[in-house]
């Protein structure tokens, strides 16, 4: 009998299912920091669409603030707005993923969940 065949014990399974949930919850928080941040470049993006390009702009970059113009900020910013929208929505594959598993654990072992902790 190889390990992965082994009957696992009450204390296994338990701890397992935990761990699950402790993944499903990072999942659920990064999603939400996540969220806002793509809400954030939305709301800039929308702000300095009908601006002059020429006209100044600032961007915090790695805790420095640079002054750029809008023409020079716009692009960057639809990029990364793009490139974080593609990560929202991985991260809510996986997230979806890791919530199947958590339940199919929870059936398979028949674990009643308490909400009181």
């Amino acid at each position: 009998m190889s390990d992965s065949e082994k009957p696992l014990d009450e204390n296994e399974i338990i701890a397992k299912y935990k761990s699950l949930q402790a993944e499903c919850q990072q999942y659920a928080t990064k999603l939400s920091e996540l969220d806002i941040e793509l809400n954030e470049h939305r709301l800039v993006e929308e702000t300095l669409t009908p601006l002059d390009p020429g006209r100044r702009s600032y961007r915090l970059i790695g805790g420095v603030l640079v002054e750029r113009t809008v023409g020079e900020v716009l692009p960057s910013l639809v990029v990364n707005r793009q490139k974080l929208e593609e990560v929202v929505n991985n991260l809510e594959k996986v997230l979806m993923e890791k919530q199947k598993e958590t339940t199919a654990w929870q059936m398979k072992y028949n674990i009643k969940a308490t909400n009181a902790q």
